[in-house]
């Protein structure tokens, strides 16, 4: 067990769904690093959603509190009871806040007194499941988070360039952690209908930003013969996921789990892919890329800078649904070359993204936010204009570093078009 040096600390965390975690990055995140600063003999308070079931996890303390259940207004609500209540109630000595939608309620944590940490996420403004006061208020919100906090958390490179071309703000880049399976089991895949090496795999909350729909397109017009398992769910996207449905057409190696909320089970399912299939593309580090890999599975990733930099040159990268075909034909084609880069990949995890390390940043970060060193520099409103995804902070994509089937740039397959490519 790592620790700094210091007194313990109190510590909210503030803007998620809260824990166990079984929802999304953020939730993971507080889990994982929560628990750790607990079992160093912090006091941690972490902030959940809807009625209590337990009022302790990992030896965190949590609270729970009513949200509006409505997609626009959940996350908004929900923070600013959390809000209140850390105000109101005993005081912690810092606060870290998820989410930069979340940033309008840190000068009241502030005016108690407390600093505040705002993790800023990805560029939320980007998804197209916002309209027009949606991406706005994303929009100024990251502007808000950069005057009003204490210090700010990026979870990429990517993210951190963008602060800085954006705003000229300094963050505090602190990635995820990977669950690393050195020996993983396969005992429970047998309840699906699946063996080890077996299945090609998807798990995406389901938005356009995650291309599922391209993932299901790609893999229908290709010849793999293993089936395509896609676990996600769309809590307030019945359109898209309608969509989803409709265009795997009823093929039978199509397996749509919908969620899967069994930890041990999930753990199984990444491991026993031969790809894992990862469409996200507007965010920094995804937890459920860092999964894959920690499973040990051949990655196949939608082309963003975001995603090289976490799967480095070993992943294959595709940007539409005949990049996906050719994944997986690859990939069965030659199942020990698959399983190799799989291999690596676990190593690279291991390796860049370990839980107790980033525990230990945000301890380093706790302490230097409860002694006041870390005011936040950034000030600026005005936008540089001078950001791209694969901009300033040298992602940009060089065509002679690409895998091969990065080569790839295929559009939506039509009829036609998935006739000449089985022949």
């Amino acid at each position: 067990m790592s620790r700094t040096a210091g007194p313990s600390l109190r510590l909210s965390m503030i803007g998620t769904r809260g824990v166990p975690a079984s929802y999304g990055g953020f939730e993971t995140a507080v889990d994982e690093i929560g628990a750790r600063l607990a079992d160093r003999g912090h006091e941690v308070t972490v902030y959940c959603r809807g009625e209590a079931t337990v009022d302790e996890h990992r030896g965190m303390h949590l609270v729970h509190l009513p949200a509006a259940r409505r997609r626009s207004l959940e996350t908004l609500t929900h923070t600013a009871l959390s809000t209140v209540h850390a105000v109101a109630h005993r005081r912690p000595d810092a606060a870290f806040v998820f989410n930069a939608a979340n940033s309008p309620f840190v000068p009241l944590l502030r005016a108690r007194g407390i600093p505040t940490a705002v993790h800023v996420d990805g560029l939320e403004w980007r998804r197209a499941k916002w309209g027009r006061g949606g991406k706005a208020w994303y929009r100024g919100a990251e502007s808000f988070a950069v005057r009003t906090a204490s210090a700010l958390i990026a979870d990429a490179p990517g993210i951190a360039a963008y602060y800085q071309a954006e705003f000229r703000a300094r963050t505090e880049l602190i990635s995820y952690g990977a669950p690393v399976q050195a020996s993983p089991s396969s005992d429970r895949l047998g309840e699906l209908g699946l063996a080890s090496d077996g299945y090609h795999l998807v798990v995406a909350r389901f938005e356009p930003e995650n291309h599922v729909l391209e993932i299901v397109r790609g893999y229908r017009a290709s010849g793999a013969e293993l089936p395509l398992v896609v676990v996600g769910s769309a809590p307030y996207a019945e359109h898209y996921s309608r969509t989803v449905t409709e265009a795997a057409g009823g093929d039978p190696r199509i397996q749509l789990l919908g969620g899967v909320w069994d930890a041990e089970l999930l753990d199984q399912l990444y491991a026993g892919a031969l790809t894992y299939l990862h469409g996200h593309s507007v965010g920094g580090t995804n937890p459920s890329l860092l999964r894959a890999m920690g499973a040990g599975t051949q990655v196949a990733a939608y082309d963003v800078g975001f995603n090289r930099q976490v799967a480095g040159p070993t992943a294959w990268y595709f940007e539409g649904p005949w990049g996906v075909a050719l994944a997986v034909e690859q990939a069965e084609r030659d199942a020990v070359d698959a399983r190799r880069r799989g291999s690596a990949l676990r190593d690279r995890a291991a390796e860049l993204y370990d839980w107790d390390e980033v525990a230990d940043s945000y301890e380093r970060l706790a302490r230097r936010l409860a002694s006041g060193e870390v005011p936040n520099s950034g000030r600026r409103t005005r936008r540089q204009g001078t950001w791209t995804p694969e901009g300033p902070d040298g992602t940009a994509l060089d065509a002679d570093v690409r895998p091969g089937l990065a080569d790839a740039r295929p559009t939506a397959p039509t009829p036609a078009g998935e006739a000449a490519h089985r022949a």
